[in-house]
């Protein structure tokens, strides 16, 4: 999953990203990458069935549409399901009904290769919208229906810059002690750059498996730099250092 990365199948991985460095490609890019059509070795008549749920706090269904285009992928076949959360919080800011629509999205599980996506879980915490506590309980439910169908998580959650206090949030918390992987969309240490957009590091989360080891890490001093290009498909990622005068 996501290449250059190259993560496996039915993990939970945490995004973060700061204002100065936007995940949004990683999240498109991951989508568009998985209901790209694709061949098995197994089958190599048939198209391999893949699933994808979207989770939007933050972006409409249209600019879904609108980047998932650019990279010829479709997202009005009955394989993608799109859930608007803000409209799905019941009375009291509870998230029971989201979960509900995943549960019902996911099915019987005949469908392979499922991807679950939350787009922004920290927006519900700026806004007050839903209780901490009930975020905590949501991301845990959320991590285990999911697990339990075989299905990929992929939970964003922007936070305000480096220390404790970006880490405050209970949810952000409870996801790095759950997750599998945690990439980090970081800026440049040294501001801002025209060859270079930002910079990816990827650490091992408390529930990677043995299985998993050979997924290749990124300490934040050996992170990969990136330069978003036209959609989130034609972004580079490169080796620190071999972007021109870049370090």
């Amino acid at each position: 999953m996501f290449t250059p990365f190259d993560l496996p199948m039915g993990i939970l991985l945490l995004v973060t990203d700061q204002l100065a460095a936007s995940a949004d490609f990683i999240l498109h890019r991951a989508l568009q990458e998985h209901l790209r059509p694709t061949k098995t070795a197994e089958q190599p008549a048939r198209v391999h069935k893949r699933k994808a749920i979207i989770l939007s706090v933050s972006e409409p269904l249209a600019r879904w549409k609108v980047l998932a285009a650019k990279s010829n992928v479709r997202l009005d076949a009955p394989t993608f399901r799109f859930i608007d959360v803000f409209a799905r919080v019941s009375d009291g800011g509870t998230l029971r009904p989201v979960l509900d629509d995943v549960v019902s999205a996911l099915g019987d599980g005949e469908e392979t290769d499922t991807l679950v996506m939350v787009d922004d879980l920290a927006v519900l915490s700026w806004l007050g919208t839903v209780p901490a506590l009930d975020q905590v309980r949501f991301v845990r439910a959320l991590a285990a229906v999911c697990h339990k169908a075989g299905a990929t998580l992929l939970i964003r959650h922007h936070v305000l810059g480096f220390g404790s206090q970006a880490e405050d949030a209970p949810a952000l918390r409870t996801l790095q002690q759950c997750c599998t992987f945690h990439l980090e969309v970081l800026p440049l240490a040294s501001g801002r750059s025209g060859a270079v957009s930002g910079q990816v590091a990827l650490h091992a989360g408390p529930a990677t498996a043995r299985g998993e080891g050979g997924v290749r890490l990124l300490p934040r001093s050996a992170a990969l730099q990136y330069k978003l290009a036209d959609g989130p498909a034609g972004t580079v990622f490169f080796e620190r250092g071999t972007a021109g005068s870049v370090l």
